[in-house]
């Protein structure tokens, strides 16, 4: 074999291997996505399964492991996963959201590749094509801690996933078309838990058993499309030991807030009477509250759970002093045997602040979310793979919001949003609210210190008031009406990164963004090329493949 074959051959061979890491344990799944029925709250509706269930089959990982996920779609239009909260280090192609990977089209499959690298924590997955969000597709993702690195509390008697969601009866073709028709989606008909409403008759299946003595870790998350929920334990406190990635300090509650997107851990210890008793989810910050439960039951214990549930908390001031009592671990050990404390963060000079202000508008009579005065709309090709085939100015044009928005926006423009960012600066965003309705935003590839949430219009002496030594590390924050979050981070993860509203008829209409983060030395040490085996679409499918950038 001549010897230019034998050197093309290995680094065709590298190039498809450098997303699956040699070494660290391989996990791998195969995922059928069709459609089913569905009827969480009673009410029969077109829903969309992964291998027949709803909610989604849960990946269980642990630190470093490689999971490949080889996904079939079987719906009749383009379907495409998102790892929520999975930071793909140096790997956008994996991310599965709409900027960086085309969508799955129907009759095929794609096989993601990534690798769940320094991380623990709870996460989730779920779909972001359409409205594919409100019919399901969704499910837990959890990332252990190696044995090698210990956890800050006693192993629990058993690890349990809690997705609790709202849940519209119109099915999510009719709710995008009311979307496309102008309108917002209203209320939510009612909220899940795992998919089913307890019907307290005393004939429920229970969705988990404990035994009495023993504690249990709950891995609670909002998988909804809208609503902020606030989860309880009837006769139980929960005792918070992390959320979003990071071990948190462990303080008890009678309740949490848990806002679209978000997931936290719990640990419950079952030291009541032997029975049954109720997980509560309901709405909040909603004209009318909203109820679910589940049936959680002792194992040998005797007698329905009690038709008094514990009473929701009241106000949004309340959630937003929850908030202040969050504090990041910082004598537990992270995913990488380094203590979290060592990360000085609060130290860090900031090299560039950008002001994110939503607003609701009409355009052509329609509505439209906007960020500092543009609204977001979906260009056929992803952005990332018009950077990576050099056709970003057909597509796209970068740093068309201005970092400081004006007091005063009254003119919304549609286009796709790409902020360039410089790759290692320490960044500052501001996610403005000045609007009446609580938001929820999601960055993906990264996680991001919540330093602050303060009502009323922000100023650079409000950072006087930032939390700069033990915020929590996460990757979804709530932003309260009328009020202000502050978060920061270093956007050393190169790539084409997801800004988000978790609020999906928002998101849906425009409320998202991008930040573009480019290898200044165009090395495999800051990103991967392009794997084989990558869906094209857009102006870029009949163009031939680039030569890897990368080297």
């Amino acid at each position: 074999m001549a010897p230019l074959m034998i050197i093309t051959m290995f680094f065709l061979w590298a190039r498809s291997m450098l997303t699956v890491q040699g070494g660290d344990p391989t996990i791998t799944f195969e995922w059928k996505v069709t459609y089913g029925t569905i009827s969480p709250l009673g009410v029969p509706v077109k829903g969309i399964l992964i291998n027949g269930q709803f909610p989604g089959p849960n990946i269980n990982s642990t630190t470093n492991n490689n999971v490949i996920v080889n996904v079939f779609n079987n719906l009749d239009e383009p379907f495409l996963l998102t790892w929520s909260g999975v930071q793909h280090r140096k790997n956008p192609w994996q991310d599965g959201v709409l900027g960086t990977n085309c969508p799955i089209p129907p009759g095929k499959n794609y096989t993601y590749k990534f690798q769940v690298k320094d991380q623990i924590g709870s996460y989730m997955y779920y779909p972001v094509t359409a409205m594919h969000k409100a019919a399901g597709g969704f499910g837990g993702l959890r990332i252990n801690s190696r044995l090698l690195i210990p956890v800050p509390y006693a192993d629990p008697a058993d690890d349990y996933t809690l997705i609790a969601g709202d849940f519209f009866n119109k099915g999510y073709t009719s709710l995008k078309k009311v979307l496309l028709s102008g309108r917002n989606l209203g209320r939510c008909d009612g909220v899940h838990i795992n998919g089913k409403v307890a019907k307290g008759d005393g004939n429920d299946e229970p969705l988990f058993t404990m035994e009495a003595g023993k504690t249990y870790k709950y891995r609670i998350c909002n998988a909804g499309i809208k609503t902020s929920l606030n989860v309880r334990f009837q006769g139980h406190t929960m005792k918070l030991v992390e959320m979003e990635g990071s071990h948190t300090v462990q303080n008890d509650y009678e309740s949490l807030d848990v806002h679209v997107g978000q997931c936290f851990s719990v640990l419950v210890t079952a030291n009541q009477e032997p029975k049954d008793y109720f997980v509560v989810a309901s709405t909040r910050f909603t004209k009318r509250e909203v109820i679910a439960t589940g049936v959680i039951r002792y194992n040998n214990g005797k007698g329905a759970p009690s038709p008094k549930l514990p009473p929701p908390p009241v106000s949004w001031a309340w959630s937003l002093n929850q908030f202040r009592t969050f504090r990041w671990n910082l004598t537990a050990s992270a995913a990488r045997p380094n203590p979290q404390g060592s990360y000085k963060y609060g130290s860090i000079n900031i090299t560039r602040t950008i002001k994110l202000a939503n607003t609701a508008h009409k355009v052509d009579g329609k509505l439209r979310y906007a960020l500092n005065g543009v609204s977001y709309v979906e260009p056929t090709t992803p952005l990332k793979l018009a950077e990576y085939y050099n056709v970003a100015d057909k597509v796209f044009k970068y740093d068309n919001i201005p970092d400081d928005p004006p007091a005063e926006i009254t003119k919304v423009t549609m286009e796709p949003i790409v902020l360039n960012m410089t790759h290692r600066n320490f960044i500052e965003i501001i996610f403005e609210n000045r609007e009446t309705a609580i938001q929820s935003y999601h960055l993906d590839g990264y996680s991001f210190f919540a330093v602050a949430i303060e009502t009323g219009k922000w100023s650079p002496e409000k950072r006087k008031n930032y939390n700069l030594l033990d915020a929590v590390s996460r990757h979804t924050i709530q932003v309260f009406p009328k009020s202000w979050a502050a978060i920061l981070l270093t956007f050393d993860n190169c790539g084409m990164w997801n800004i988000r509203s978790e609020v999906w008829d928002r998101h849906y209409l425009g409320q998202q963004l991008y930040a573009s983060v480019v290898s200044p030395n165009k090395s495999l040490k800051d990103e991967y090329n392009m794997p084989d085996g990558a869906l094209v679409c857009g102006v870029v499918e009949s163009m031939p493949r680039p030569p890897p950038p990368y080297t």
